[in-house]
């Protein structure tokens, strides 16, 4: 049984980006273990990732704003704007995207949070305890104390 020869880093790279949205950061390092080729002499030769990586940016193919709207998109309904901003953070994203992405997801927290408190608990805290364990929970979400005590305090006057 023959061998499959090992994929190009660019091939690599469009393989990733078609199955979903990457930051630069984010795909160099998932990139960077492959990142060298074997020469006619088969020793390992590094490849010029930034090059590559700016080759798809210029062509369209790798956006980190398109990236920052995906992961909006997936985790608004079940994340805060804290949790959320963190993880743009740890994907490399810049400031100045994060900083745009900002006003969008204050604007929805509430609305996420009492989604998130319904699907999850649905009734008030009956006391201190229960209390704790819910304003806990939607902490741990990424949600913002404000936003907690507003879905606790409202949900007992919608009921």
């Amino acid at each position: 049984m023959r061998k499959r020869p090992e994929p190009s880093l660019r091939t690599r790279a469009l393989q990733y980006l078609a199955r979903r949205e990457y930051s630069r950061a984010e795909l160099a390092a998932k990139l960077r273990p492959y990142a060298q080729v074997e020469d006619e002499f088969e020793q390992l030769q590094p490849v010029d990732l930034d090059a590559l990586l700016d080759d798809l940016i210029e062509r369209g193919w790798l956006s980190d704003a398109r990236a920052v709207t995906q992961l909006l998109h997936a985790r608004r309904p079940r994340f805060g704007t804290q949790r959320i901003t963190h993880e743009m953070r740890q994907k490399g994203i810049s400031d100045e995207l994060i900083e745009q992405a900002l006003p969008a997801l204050k604007d929805s927290e509430l609305e996420s949070a009492r989604g998130v408190w319904q699907r999850k608990f649905g009734t008030l805290p009956t006391d201190a305890k229960d209390k704790a364990r819910q304003m806990r929970f939607l902490q741990s979400r990424g949600f913002s104390l404000d936003v907690i005590f507003k879905v606790l305090r409202t949900s007992a006057v919608e009921d």
